[in-house]
C-alpha cells in the first residue's frame, strides 16, 4: 500500500521564514518561480519508507510514467494506491493504462494496480503530505547553507529517502492490523 502525491520544491522554498508580528501573515513574493522541481512520492504504508520520483510537471503522462516506475521497484508485485482525485489521477490515460495490466495469476485474479482516493480537498488524510512537509522544514531549517537550488534539491531529496516515517496518521489506514496480520503468516517484520 503506497500514499501517492506530487510536490514542486521551489527555488524560493529555502526562505520560507521570516520574523514578524504574532498572528499576523506576512506575505513575501517569491522570485524565480521558474526554477523549480516537481516530484512524484509514494510512501510505503508499512514500511514508511519513501519513493521519489522527478518530474518536468504533474501530468497524465508523467503520472502513468511513475506509474510503471512503481510497478518496476516493487518487481510486479501488486500495487494499492491511495491518492488524491487530481484530474492527472484520474484521467482517460491512466485508466486506460490500469486497466490494461493483465491480471495477476492469482485465485481472485487481482488487477495489479488497485486505486482508492482520499476524500476530495483533504490533503490532511494523505501521509505524503507530511514528508513533504518534512522535507521542506530541513530545506527552510539549513537556508543559510543553501547557494544553489541543486543545493535545495539535495537536502529535500536526502531529507525524504534517508529517512523512514514511521507517522501515527499511517495506522489511520490500518498499518499495524496489516503488519500482525504478516506476522501470522509468517513474514518477518522487525
Amino acid at each position: 500500500m503506497l500514499c501517492i502525491d506530487e510536490c514542486h520544491l521551489l527555488w524560493g522554498d529555502a526562505r520560507g521564514y521570516v520574523w514578524g508580528p504574532r498572528g499576523k501573515r506576512i506575505m513575501l513574493p517569491i522570485k524565480n518561480v521558474r526554477v523549480r522541481q516537481t516530484y512524484y512520492g509514494a510512501l510505503n504504508l508499512l514500511t514508511g519508507w519513501a519513493i521519489l520520483w522527478e518530474a518536468d510537471r504533474g501530468c497524465k503522462e508523467n503520472t502513468v510514467a511513475f506509474l510503471k516506475y512503481l510497478r518496476q521497484v516493487f518487481q510486479g508485485r501488486r500495487l494499492i494506491l491511495l491518492w488524491d482525485g487530481a484530474s492527472y489521477h484520474t484521467a482517460g490515460l491512466v485508466n486506460d493504462y490500469v486497466e490494461q495490466l493483465p491480471s495477476l495469476v492469482s485465485p481472485a485474479r487481482e488487477q495489479p494496480i488497485e486505486r482508492i482516493a482520499f476524500a476530495p480537498r483533504e490533503p490532511a488524510q494523505n501521509p505524503m503530505e507530511d514528508v513533504w512537509l518534512a522535507g521542506k522544514r530541513e530545506v527552510r531549517r539549513q537556508w543559510a547553507n543553501l547557494t544553489t537550488f541543486q543545493d535545495v534539491q539535495t537536502v529535500f531529496t536526502q531529507t525524504i529517502t534517508h529517512r523512514q516515517f514511521l507517522l501515527k496518521k499511517l495506522n489511520w489506514y490500518g498499518r499495524e492490523h496489516l503488519i500482525q496480520l504478516r506476522r501470522e503468516a509468517g513474514f518477518q517484520w522487525e
